[in-house]
This record gives structure tokens, sequence and C-alpha cells, in this order.
């Protein structure tokens, strides 16, 4: 089935639940109303539709290949990739300055979505470069600025993040790889980094390496980690790639899915050492590198939901064509396409419901983002920054276990046929695993929700955040619908249960740290969970309204229906998950180590 973009149900989180009229308070963002994000949507909608999601399939059977050091990608993505920057697609967000568009996050995050739904193997190339373009406007000199940003934006360079060693996975305290001060204010590297995603290709004329790596002498720890800029090619003062710098790709790994992306192995320093220059200040590279590192993190959060809105629209498509057995009300008499089946509906509508919770999640979110960097309000930017952070380990974390169970619901729809790998929906499965993992795995981001973003501040945050959601359901409690009433009961039963989690987290994760953190993504679980199901309740009450003005009947009837179902069938999980948290801690630790 070829792929769709939901532009509809995106530009109605915009204007609903994220405020996108409120962007007029912000001089930059003065001229993107409704219309604009429209046109822009619409337009994004085109090219991924007909350009890059055609390539998905192929790229999963003819994926990216390696030979005499160098990376040919899978036919069809040089030129889907070039199109992709002429249209001004890689600089959707970057400022103007530069080559950029300016757009606010909230619209850029929806034009995310759709061509990680056409490609995720294609999209993650634009997406490392996105935060090797944070990553230098927060920390570059103004020299690099000038000679990289408009660069990595019209796509002649591509960007990538080079932290992990065979040595040192998530534990970036064991990073190795060194750097050697020169004369010239330059360094030498010298080490291997692996599972560095796009870090050689055919797609553009050269590649910027963002490299974490001690200086010879530094601090032991990750209080001894600097960032460099190590590109492939050196840059010359006309602005032409110059000499090949002693980095090359050794290898490239094989993997279980997105396999058209390819993730090299290389190697600096084999002839002398790869000539890098210094980002910022040393051994600052780890706080550097974490500007990259957070906008990757919630670019794959995207991703989650964009291969789940992939595996629903083929799992949906199969359902209404797929003919097996009579529906048991007799409603049709003889065999019925399998979306006759209560069951199959249960599937689908989870897909559906979940899907479009971490979307409106990661709507709301990007929306903060937006007000945290660029609102006039001193105190307004403080508060939204201080909600996005909170946000972009649910984003990440729920959205990307959120993905796995929609991507197998996808095959389970497909029955037999989705273990078959010609169906396709197998492909979004293995997808999706990665998704987990990579960036900083779940239990990574459940870590950080404990630590830093929930018992660092006495839980103080995550109560105001509650405290928003109590409002919400003091909107419901006005309104006599079936659906309202039904969505009340769950979202405040879901919110009490975070509650009692938050608290148990706040009085242990310093006494009895195994305690709050055997619970840690348990809670991350529940913290998304309530989230996602706390903007599905707004986007409820939103289309209650719009309904009633005889807005767009289907749309809002379809928002109502999936909304009552995330509060019935997905919001009752946060009570389970509050009782293993709460009362199911010491049988985590209690086996013997060596019982294992």
């Amino acid at each position: 089935m070829p792929y769709r973009a939901p532009v509809k149900d995106m530009l109605f989180n915009m204007q609903e639940l994220a405020g996108l009229s409120s962007l007029n308070e912000i001089p930059e963002f003065a001229d993107y109303d409704l219309e604009t994000a429209q046109a822009v949507l619409e337009e994004c909608a085109k090219f991924n539709e007909a350009v890059v999601a055609p390539l998905n399939w192929e790229g999963d059977k003819n994926p990216s290949s390696f030979k005499d050091g160098e990376v040919f990608t899978t036919p069809g993505f040089k030129d889907a990739f070039r199109q992709f920057v002429d249209g001004g697609w890689q600089g959707l967000q970057h400022p103007v300055e530069f080559g950029g568009q300016g757009l606010p996050k909230t619209i850029g995050a929806a034009c995310g979505e759709m061509i990680n739904s056409a490609s995720i193997s294609f999209a993650l190339c634009p997406l490392l470069t996105d935060g090797a373009i944070e990553a230098l406007l927060t920390a570059g000199s103004d020299e690099q600025k000038q000679i990289y940003l408009p660069k990595l934006i019209d796509g002649s360079c591509t960007g990538t993040m080079n932290l992990t060693e065979p040595q040192a996975g998530s534990d970036l305290a064991q990073v190795r790889t060194r750097a050697e001060p020169q004369a010239d204010g330059s360094f030498r590297i010298f080490g291997t980094k692996i599972y560095i995603t796009y870090g050689e290709h055919d797609m553009a004329d050269n590649i910027v390496h963002l490299v974490l790596a001690r200086v010879v002498g530094a601090p032991e720890g990750v209080k001894g980690i600097s960032l460099f800029l190590v590109p492939k090619f050196h840059v010359n003062a006309d602005g032409s790639n110059g000499a090949r710098n002693d980095v090359h790709c050794v290898s490239i790994e094989h993997k279980m899915g997105i396999k058209a992306s390819p993730t090299a192995v290389l190697q600096f320093g084999d002839k002398g050492g790869a000539v890098g220059q210094l980002i910022g200040e040393e051994n600052r590279g780890l706080e550097y590198m974490f500007i990259m590192m957070n906008a990757a993190r919630f670019g794959v959060g995207v991703q989650g939901i964009a291969v789940a809105e992939r595996a629903y629209q083929k799992a949906a498509a199969f359902a209404q064509d797929r003919v097996q057995s009579r529906p048991v009300d007799g409603s049709v008499a003889g065999s019925a396409a399998i979306i006759h089946h209560p069951d199959v509906r249960r599937m689908l509508m989870t897909m559906r419901a979940l899907t479009e919770g971490c979307r409106a999640m990661s709507s709301v979110a990007a929306a903060a983002f937006d007000a945290a960097h660029h609102h006039p309000d001193a105190e307004t930017r403080k508060q939204n920054q201080a909600f996005y952070e909170f946000m972009v380990p649910l984003v990440k974390g729920y959205s990307t276990e959120m993905s796995l169970e929609v991507t197998n619901l996808g095959v389970q729809v497909h029955g037999g046929m989705g273990f078959i790998e010609e169906t396709g929906a197998a492909q979004h499965y293995r997808d999706a695993k990665i998704l987990t993992i990579y960036e900083g795995t779940t239990a990574i981001q459940a870590n950080d929700l404990v630590g830093r973003k929930s018992s660092r501040d006495g839980g103080q945050l995550a109560r105001a955040i509650a405290a928003q959601i109590e409002s919400t359901e003091a909107l419901l409690a006005g309104r006599d619908s079936l659906a309202a009433k039904a969505v009340l009961k769950r979202l405040s039963a879901a919110r009490l249960a975070f509650l009692d989690v938050l608290t148990f987290i706040v009085a242990n994760a310093r006494s009895s740290p195994n305690a709050a953190y055997a619970g840690s993504v348990p809670y991350l679980m529940l913290a998304g969970n309530l989230v996602a199901g706390w903007q599905m309740a707004r986007a409820m009450i939103a289309a209650e309204d719009l309904l009633a003005a005889g807005q767009d009947e289907s749309f809002m009837k379809a928002k109502i229906a999936t909304a009552r179902f995330y509060a019935e069938h997905l919001l009752p999980r946060s009570s389970g998950l509050r009782d293993a948290i709460v009362e199911g801690a010491d049988s985590v630790m209690a086996l013997a180590l060596d019982a294992f």
C-alpha cells in the first residue's frame, strides 16, 4: 500500500493542542499561521509520498554496500537526497543566515515524521545532520559556522555523531579516542568509532564527523572529554574540498533492520592522525554532544511515531481486503474482510490510538521547544524549557516502545502473510527495534526521567504537569457526553497512579536507589501513557466542540472514538504499572546473582 501522510491529523494537533496560533507572539514566527503550515505540510507530503516512500522496500532488499573503503547507498537514494536538499527540507528549521528557512519545530517535527514514515533508513542521514547543525550553532566558532553550516544545510556536506567505541557503549566515561594538540591550534585524532550512522556514503561531497575524544593529559571520566570537528575532506579557503583527511571506513554492519542506512566502523589516525578542530572549550565535549543527542532523541521518538503510522496504514488496508471467515455477529452471510472481526478491530484501534497519542504528545513538546528558544518573555522560556526537557525521554522512550507494539500488531493483523517478507509488514517490525536502543536505550531515558527530571527537584515539575492534567479533567467534568465521562474516569485514575509512583520515586531515589530504579522503565511507560492519554483527552474536547460547530464530521467523530478507545483500553495499563513499581521493587533484585 502506498504511504499517505496524515496531514489532517498533524494540522489538528498543531492548531488545537500545540497552540500554533500563539506562535504569532514570537517575532520570528509571526507569519507561520495554519495556512502556511498546511502549505508546507502538503508540499512535504507530496515529496515523501512520491520520491522517498517508494524506496523503502527497495532499501530493505538492496541495502548499502561496502567495497574498498567506499560505501554505496541503495539505488535511488542519491537522487532522492539531492531532491530533498534542493527542496530546502534539510534547512527547514535552521537559521536563514546560513541558508535555512527558520521554520518552527512545531512544523518541522511533522515534516520529520513524514520522511521517517517514507523511509527511516533514508531519513537517518538528515536527522544526524540536523544534530550536527544544532551542535555547531551552540558551540561552534564563528569560522566553523561560516564554513560548515551552509554546506550542511545545502546538502554538499552531511554530519555524523561519533560517540561509541568497541569498549565504550553507553558508558562514555570509557572513551579512549585521543586528541594530540598541534602547534597550529589543530589536533590529531587517533581511535576507532563504531555504529556511526552514515559515517561513509556517496550522497554528499563531504562528511563532517563530530567526534568525542580526550586531549592528552585530560582528566579521566566524562569530565575529560572534548568535542572535535573532523571533516572527511579538508575544506580549502575558497570553500572547495581539499585533501582527504585521515579518517576511513573499515567496514559497515549487517543489521536486523534499517538496512539501507550504512552503519560504519570509522578509523581515525591510521596514517599520522586525522586533523580535527576543537569545538567550544576543552573538556566540555559531553555537554556539547548532549545538544546533538537531545535533538536526535526527539527525532528518534518521531521515528517511532512514523514507523507506527506506516505499519497502521498497511495493516488497515490489508484488513479491508483480506477475506477470511464469517463475522461472529452474522452481519455478512459468508466469509468477509477481516476488518469485520472484533479482535482485528481491537488491534487496529490499538495501533491507531497509540500512534495518534504519541503524535499529539510530540507536537505539544515541539511547541514547547519553540517557546523555550524563541519566546520574548524570559519566564515563559524557562517554563517551556523545563516542560520540554521532561518530555524528551517520554517522546523518545514511550514512542519507540510504542512503535514495537504497533509494528508487532501490524504483523499479527496480516497473519501468516505478515511473516512473509514480501508483504512488507515485517520490515516495519525489524526497523522499529533499533529505535529503543540507539541515541540512548529506553533504560537510559528512564534513568534520566527518574534522576534528572523527577527526583532532583523533589518531583516539583512532574507534579506541576499532573496539575495541568487535572485542569483538563475539570473541563471533562463539565461535559455530558459518554466519551467525556469515560475519558475523565480513566485519565483521573492514571494521574493518581502516576502521583503514587512519583512519591515512591522521590522517596527512594537516594535512600534506596535499587528500589527506585528497578521501576524506572515502568515509570517511563506510565508517564508516557498518561501524557499521551492527556493529549488525546484534549483532542477529544476540541473535536467535540468542532463537531458541534459543523466542522469535518467524519474526522471529528473518528478523533472522539479514538480518544475514548485510548482512555478505556490503554490508560488502564497505568494502574498495573503503579502496582509493579510501588509494590514490586524488592522482587526485581531478589534472585541471587549466581542463580541467573
